[in-house]
């Protein structure tokens, strides 16, 4: 049976589902208040993929101000993707493409000029999909992860 995933803005009660899925897919955890939080505050940037009334992926992500990770020469908005994670069964299908697509478009809703994420540097489909999308390396974060792994940090100008 072919699943068609709709995109959407989270919701409250999406929040068991989500954290689910952050805790199948991913070794980093957080708060439910985390979630909400970032819910409550950059809206049109947290988005799930429902299919039929279940959830197999989400991005969420936040606005932040600081210097450019493109020219760290000038004050900047940016988005930042905190955290994206699609469920095993629902990968290499582009799922994880369409949800950062759509949250990088969100983004223009609060005016950020560019995007910047951490991702494992052994996460090589991962690493290869940002890519595809228009990210390049920017540097490596020594460490990075609770486990020690590094990440490289990865950044991409907005339209």
């Amino acid at each position: 049976m072919q699943q068609t995933f709709t995109l959407r803005q989270f919701q409250p009660g999406d929040l068991k589902s989500v954290m689910s899925i952050n805790q199948v897919c991913l070794p980093e955890n957080y708060s439910p208040l985390f979630f909400i939080d970032l819910h409550e505050r950059f809206p049109a940037t947290f988005i799930v993929a429902e299919d039929d009334g279940r959830l197999g992926g989400y991005v969420m992500c936040r606005i932040e101000t600081g210097f450019s990770s493109l020219s760290r020469t000038r004050l900047t908005k940016k988005g930042h993707v905190v955290s994206i994670a699609v469920l095993p069964e629902h990968r290499r299908k582009g799922l994880g493409s369409q949800l950062v697509t759509k949250a990088l478009k969100a983004m223009e809703v609060y005016k950020a000029t560019e995007c910047f994420l951490e991702v494992r540097v052994s996460n090589h489909q991962a690493v290869s999909m940002y890519k595809q999308l228009g990210f390049t390396e920017i540097r490596v974060k020594r460490r990075y992860y609770a486990d020690g792994e590094d990440a490289y940090m990865m950044a991409k100008k907005l339209q």
